[in-house]
Parts: C-alpha cells; sequence; structure tokens
C-alpha cells in the first residue's frame, strides 16, 4: 500500500486495514469517518467514504486518494468502500462489542470469542444451536444474533452484486436505500428502473449495467426507458415537448433500436402515463414528459384561479396614490407607467414587460409603496441572487431567490412551501421572469395564497431560461393576464448605446456602430479591447460585441 499523498490525475489508490473505530456514520446518507490501523503506519489513518454500514473490527479495503481537509487534516477519501468481517481474534471481538448484535456487549463478546475463536462466524451461519454453549446466551439473544448477522450477509451481498456490475459505493448505497433487500432481485429484473428511481443515476449508467447483465440492446425495457431518456435530453434544450415523429425518429438513431420497436415502447409508456401524448388543433402530436405536462397545466390552472379572486387592495383613490408615490420618491410616471400602477391595484395577477431602460424598476418601487401605505405585505423576489440583491437594493427592502423563499430542501428536492403550505404575503413581485422555467414558475405559483395579487415582471425579448418554457412570452401571449408594456425610454437610459442598439436589433435595424479611431465614449463598442477592459473590467457596463460579417 502506498500511503503518500498523491495528485487527483493519478489512478486511484489502495488502502487496507482494519477499523479501530468509526467516529461518525449517517444511516440517511451512508458516509462515514473511520479511524483505521493501516500496516507500516504508526498513527491510525482517517477514512471517509460511502457504506451502508461500518463498524469496528471490520476490515475496510478502500480505493481512493489522499487529500487535506483545512480542518481534519490529511484523510483517505475513498471512491470504493468495501468492508469484510474480521479475521483476528482481536477485530472478532472488537466487532461483536460495537453494538451491531442488541445484547451483546463486550462481555458476551469476550465470551463468544473465547468459545469459538476467530470461528465463531461459521457458528452463527452453520450451526447457530452452539451459541447455547456460551454461558448467558438463551433463545433470545440467540436469535438477536442470528438476525443480527443475516442482516449484515444480505447489505455485504447486496454491495458485492452492485459492485461488481460497476456501480460505485455512493451509488450503491442510494440503490440499497431505495430497493433495501430486494435490490439484487429488482435490478436484475429492470436495471432501466434505476434511472427512473435513483436520483443522480442516468440512463446511460443503468445501460451499462443491463449490458452486463446480458439483456438485448433491443429489448422493450431498454427502448421504453430510451425513449423517456431521449425526450429528458430534448427538454435540456429547452422544449417542453417535441413531436411524436421527431421523437421516434431520434430514439431510433440515438438508440439503434428499429422504428416498430421504438414505436410500441413510446405507446407503452403513454399508456402508463410516464409520457403524455397531447394532439394540437393542426392534427401534430406532441409528447410530454409526464412532469412537464402536469407542471404546463398547473401553472395555467393556478393563474386562472388567482384571477377569479378577490384584489386584496382596499378601495383606492388611484390619482392621489399616484401623486403621493410621485413626491415619495422624487419623480414624475410617465403615462403608462401611471395605467400600470392603477392596473395592479384591480388586477390579480398582471405582468409588467418592456426593454431596458423604460422604468420597470421604477414603477415597481411606486406599486411597493403604494402597497406598503395600505398595510399590505409585499413579497420580492427573482431566480437568480444578483437580481433578487438589485432588487432589493432598489426597493429598500428584503428580496430573496425563488429558491431562498420557496425553502428548498436539497436532501429532499422538495419545496417546503406549496399548495398545502403556501407563502405568507399580501402582494408578490417577481423580478426577471424571462428566466424562469416551467417547473419553477408552476412550483411558485402553486405556493402563492389565493387571496394574494401576483406581478410579474422582465423583458420579454430578453434570452429565455436555461430550462424548459417560455413563460413569460406564453403568459403574455395567452391574453389571459392583463399586460402593461412600457416602452418610452427615459433620458438618462437613451444616453446608453447599448440599450439604443438593442431597441434597433428587435426592429430589424442593424446596430449604429462607433466611428473608427473615435474616443471611447460610448458603452457599446465592437472589436479589439477597450482601456478598461484591458485593465480587467468592460467599462460604463459596456459589451463586446463582433460585427456579424
Amino acid at each position: 500500500m502506498d500511503s503518500k499523498p498523491s495528485d487527483h490525475t493519478d489512478p486511484l489508490e489502495h488502502l487496507a486495514g482494519l477499523i479501530e473505530r468509526v467516529t461518525f456514520h449517517s444511516p440517511e446518507t451512508g458516509f462515514g469517518v473511520m479511524r483505521v490501523k493501516v500496516r507500516g503506519q504508526r498513527d491510525l489513518v482517517t477514512v471517509v467514504g460511502t457504506a451502508p454500514g461500518v463498524t469496528a473490527g471490520e476490515w475496510v479495503d478502500a480505493r481512493g486518494r489522499w487529500i487535506v481537509d483545512s480542518n481534519y487534516g490529511q484523510q483517505f477519501k475513498a471512491q470504493i468502500l468495501r468492508t469484510t468481517p474480521p479475521n483476528t481474534p482481536e477485530g472478532v471481538e472488537k466487532y461483536l462489542s460495537s453494538g451491531l448484535i442488541k445484547g451483546v456487549g463486550p462481555k458476551f463478546a469476550g465470551r463468544l470469542v473465547k468459545a469459538f475463536g476467530v470461528g465463531v462466524f461459521d457458528v452463527i451461519q452453520k450451526s447457530p444451536d452452539r451459541l447455547r454453549e456460551v454461558d448467558g446466551i438463551g433463545p433470545t439473544r440467540q436469535a438477536r444474533i442470528i438476525k443480527a448477522w443475516e442482516e449484515q450477509k444480505a447489505v455485504r451481498e447486496i454491495m458485492i452484486f452492485l459492485h461488481s456490475h460497476g456501480v460505485g459505493t455512493s451509488r450503491a448505497f442510494r440503490i440499497y436505500k431505495t430497493y433495501g433487500e430486494s435490490t439484487i432481485e429488482k435490478v436484475q429484473e429492470n436495471p432501466y428502473r434505476l434511472a427512473q428511481d435513483i436520483w443522480g443515476i442516468g440512463f446511460k449508467t443503468a445501460d451499462q449495467i443491463a449490458e452486463k447483465l446480458g439483456i438485448d440492446k433491443q429489448s422493450d425495457i431498454r427502448a421504453r426507458a430510451g425513449v423517456e431518456y431521449v425526450l429528458q435530453t430534448l427538454t435540456e434544450e429547452g422544449h417542453c415537448a417535441f413531436s411524436r415523429d421527431g421523437l421516434v425518429k431520434k430514439a431510433v438513431k440515438i438508440l439503434e433500436i428499429p422504428e416498430p420497436i421504438i414505436e410500441t415502447a413510446l405507446n407503452g409508456e403513454i399508456g402508463e402515463e410516464r409520457l403524455v401524448q397531447r394532439e394540437q388543433p393542426d392534427g401534430q402530436r406532441l409528447v410530454y414528459l409526464a412532469s412537464l405536462d402536469a407542471s404546463e397545466r398547473g401553472l395555467a390552472r393556478n393563474l386562472v384561479q388567482l384571477l377569479t379572486k378577490p384584489h386584496p387592495c382596499p378601495g383606492i383613490d388611484v390619482p392621489k396614490a399616484i401623486e403621493w408615490a410621485e413626491k415619495r420618491l422624487g419623480i414624475t410616471l410617465a403615462t403608462a407607467q401611471k395605467k400600470a400602477l392603477e392596473l395592479v391595484t384591480k388586477s390579480k395577477v398582471m405582468v409588467i414587460t418592456g426593454g431596458p431602460g423604460v422604468g420597470k424598476t421604477t414603477l415597481v418601487n411606486a406599486i411597493v409603496k403604494v402597497f406598503h401605505a395600505k398595510k399590505l405585505k409585499v413579497v420580492l423576489c427573482a431566480p437568480t441572487g444578483r437580481a433578487a440583491k438589485r432588487m432589493a437594493e432598489t426597493a429598500s427592502m428584503t428580496a430573496k431567490t425563488i429558491h431562498r423563499l420557496l425553502e428548498f430542501d436539497p436532501i429532499t428536492a422538495r419545496f417546503k412551501h406549496d399548495a398545502e403550505n403556501p407563502l405568507d404575503g399580501d402582494v408578490f413581485v417577481v423580478d426577471e421572469t424571462s428566466m424562469i422555467d416551467l417547473v419553477l414558475a408552476h412550483q411558485l405559483v402553486r405556493a402563492i395564497p389565493s387571496q394574494a395579487a401576483l406581478i410579474l415582471v422582465g423583458d420579454v425579448d430578453q434570452l429565455p431560461s436555461v430550462e424548459p418554457g417560455s413563460v413569460l412570452r406564453d403568459i403574455i401571449e395567452s391574453g389571459v393576464v392583463p399586460v402593461c408594456r412600457l416602452t418610452e425610454v427615459f433620458r438618462q437610459a437613451a444616453q446608453s448605446a447599448i440599450i439604443m442598439n438593442s431597441y434597433r436589433v428587435n426592429h430589424g435595424d442593424m446596430p449604429i456602430w462607433p466611428e473608427s479611431g473615435a474616443p471611447e465614449t460610448s458603452d457599446f463598442y465592437c472589436g479589439g479591447r477597450s482601456k478598461s477592459a484591458a485593465r480587467g473590467g468592460v467599462g460604463g457596463g459596456g459589451v463586446k460585441v463582433q460585427r456579424p460579417w
């Protein structure tokens, strides 16, 4: 065994030794910290890794790399970790007295080892009646010992099976936690269910396991899992659904399975409602992942339900409210902004959209002031931390990311707030809505209480969300939700060449480029590097734009 730390580019190193004590082990995650006695090492070695269970006295066989933890010093971080029962009297006694077997402490562990030596495990497995030969072990304690041994044996066999089929320790533990004692049976029956049931395991990993198990590449179970995998990859490109004909063609090419088998598999997935097929007015058949179909329909349903409830704002004299807000903010609102402010006091759900520099932020600040004056609880949120921070600074109040607002739990991968446990607030203002994907939008809207109002703010011409869906554009185009379009570019924003050129591009016109050799007074430039960029920044908020020719 090489005990020297290694570089991460080196192959995995091997470490083996006796577990002297278990410092920490989590039954939920399998993560454990062990102190291990390794031959050739004077001091105990700290080994960290994942396993269903680790017990003092066991022999550990690990493959991984040496690391230096900033808090705990040098450790061996195992990527593959296997444990086996001890084969020395000392190890056996430590193993039995570790608390693994209820009712067997140091006293009985010593008696068992004295009576049977290192062969005690053979006695438990093959001749359990002999345990009664030990003073103090009656029927009850004997049954406990046999049960604990069988459970450990089952877990060990499951881990060996998964390791032999190329599954790493962390994934193997997640599989075992999901399927328990039925793991081997279920994986052999259909390894592709791993991609459906186990977080972090995808189709490709399941496909590798299936190949080792000898499953035919053109089998129905592979075709069905493969069709879902292909559709999933398409959603990663932004699609909420895909045409049935296009999906079949892509699946045939990617999976290398004949079209008739793919068609049968697709019908099977639709029949079991893992995929959903919906026919459009033009006759085209679209196929959805069931989760995206549910999110799309759920979002639409929740928006309509919000619209039908009374507005939380009490009676208000809008002209006076506008005049009051203008004085408080020291500004004069444009006509479109005033109309929008009037609309938000009447409509439970509305959209405020417009390009850069049209006063969306100013309008939101005025809305917040008015609703606060009416003693309404206003909640601000945005999809990213940067957007939430900017929103908080301009509105002078707390703003959160949507995930933080809904209280995302990384362990369960769920939000604390939902339809059964709604958020607390009267008016919810969501900024940068164009960046919100379909699933997140659904999770947010379903958590908004029915009596609250929802204001969606964003530039529909910005880049869409990374995940599937074009939520803001679709809501606007539905015609169901009132929309306020701000179009007037204010004086300060009009001085920005970036903003003015963005409007030119949106209208199909070429941007106005700065003249060659002119001093760098514009925030819009192309080619080369500006003086500010050479200093490591992009001065004045400018962006580097390459000519399209």
